[in-house]
Order: C-alpha cells, then sequence, then structure tokens
C-alpha cells in the first residue's frame, strides 16, 4: 500500500472500505502512474492496474457519498459477479473435508464424523435452507466450532444439529426482518425472489403456527379453523399437507427446524 499526504491507511478488505482520503491517493497514483511508498520520501513511477474486491453496490456508495465517482470509473474496466457459496453447492463438501485437516483446525487431530452426522450437515448445508451470507468464513467457522467444542469426540448429528441451528439463529438475527427469520431456516436468499411477497407473509404465517402446534394435524386445526366450519368432511391434515407440498416443505422438515 502506498502513502501519500495521507497520516495512516489501515488494512482493508474490500475496495469499498477504502477512507475518501485514501481514495483520492489511490486514484492520484493510478493517474499519475507514481506514488510516494510507505517510509520513502521520493515518489517512485510504477505502472498500476488495480484488482479490487466488493461485496457492496459502488454506485449506490457513490450516491450516499461514501465512495469518490471518479475513482469508481477509474477501476470499473471490467466487472466479474462471484456466485457465493449458497450457488456453489459442489464446493461444500471437499471444502468441509479440508477445514476437518488437523493442519487447518490447529488442533493437531482430524474430528471424524459419523456416517449419518456427515450427511445431516452435507444435505442441510447444500440446500436451499443454508444461506452462508458470510460464504467461506461462515463454512470455517461452523467446522471449527464443532471441531472444538465436543472436545475431539467423533461427531453425531446431535452436535451437527446444534450448529444448524445456531447458524441459522445467527443468520436470522442477521436480517432484522421478522417474517424473514421465519423463512430463511427453510428457503434461501436467491429462492426468496421468486416467492411474492403476498405468499410469504402468509407462508411465515404457517410455519409460525407450525413450530407452535405439536402435530400436523393440531396445525391444521388452528389454520382452518373458520373454514372448515363449512365443510361437511373435514381433513386438515391434508389441507396443510398440500399446501406446504407447494413451496417443496413437509412436516418432517420443520418439526427438525423447532
Amino acid at each position: 500500500m502506498f502513502l501519500d499526504e495521507v497520516d495512516e491507511v489501515d488494512e482493508v478488505d474490500e475496495v469499498d472500505e477504502v477512507g475518501v482520503d485514501e481514495q483520492a491517493t489511490l486514484l492520484r497514483a493510478m493517474e499519475e502512474k507514481r506514488f510516494l511508498p510507505v517510509g520513502s520520501d521520493k515518489k517512485v513511477e510504477a505502472d498500476i492496474q488495480l484488482i479490487a474486491g466488493t461485496h457492496r453496490d459502488l454506485q449506490d456508495r457513490v450516491a450516499k457519498g461514501l465512495f469518490r465517482e471518479d475513482l469508481l470509473a477509474r477501476i470499473n474496466l471490467w466487472t466479474f459477479q462471484l456466485p457465493g457459496l449458497c450457488e456453489r453447492a459442489e464446493d461444500i463438501e471437499p471444502n468441509l473435508e479440508f477445514e476437518r485437516d488437523p493442519q487447518s483446525t490447529g488442533i493437531g487431530q482430524k474430528t471424524s464424523l459419523t456416517r449419518e452426522a456427515r450427511r445431516e450437515f452435507l444435505d442441510w448445508a447444500m440446500s436451499l435452507a443454508a444461506s452462508w451470507s458470510a460464504n467461506f468464513r461462515d463454512l470455517t467457522a461452523a467446522v471449527t466450532r464443532m471441531t472444538t467444542l465436543p472436545n475431539g469426540k467423533r461427531l453425531r448429528v446431535s452436535d451437527v444439529r446444534e450448529e444448524i441451528q445456531r447458524l441459522t439463529g445467527s443468520w436470522n438475527a442477521d436480517s432484522g426482518d421478522p417474517m424473514a427469520s421465519l423463512l430463511l431456516p427453510f428457503f434461501g436468499p436467491q429462492q426468496m425472489e421468486t416467492i411474492d411477497f403476498f405468499d410469504q407473509a402468509q407462508l411465515a404465517t404457517v410455519l409460525s403456527v407450525c413450530q407452535q402446534e405439536k402435530s400436523l394435524a393440531a396445525a391444521g386445526r388452528k389454520l382452518f379453523a373458520a373454514s372448515r366450519q363449512a365443510r361437511a368432511t373435514t381433513n386438515d391434515s391434508d389441507r396443510l399437507r398440500k399446501y406446504l407440498a407447494k413451496f417443496g416443505l413437509d412436516w418432517k422438515t420443520i418439526s427438525d427446524r423447532k
């Protein structure tokens, strides 16, 4: 990193985190092809090619006065959208094995999973219910917790479900949206975009009732309490089962997320 008329440059991961003063320095270095190295009193010449990454909308940052428009124009030559982990399910299994390696965990041993526990984690991790909002940081943290909290024992289904609940809870808390909190454990962000807002509101209510009741029949009776009065015969369980199936859900899936 270079320094020119700026007292301090903090380490950053993404270009949108660069401060306004540093943005001006960066732009000047790119345009003049000269910069002042840290600790030097003499500028050097360099043909700078900048490769930058961000997970934010830089046009929106410009509109809010947080990012220089002229700098964005300078660096926005080629743009590539990289898919998140939730869109790259095929990467989860090999990275699960990599993160469990003794060199990665730092605990000196590779924690084993029962076949059922491994399948439980992968089925959930590769489903739309896992949003992986922090991408590989989430996966690394999840594996680290699973391999250290049980004190190196063989991980079982209960250990995996505890971690799934922990991750899902953190994602729901981050969303700040009660309706999203109910839906995200079952649908990823991309799938949520395919469900009309009206259906999301209705489905959130249905899921809330299902999570409160002990059985499919009890949930059906509560949800259809009014309309069932006008029917000669009723099968609340079947009505609820068919409604859930429209969204790829079933009672077991919902019960496992309680």
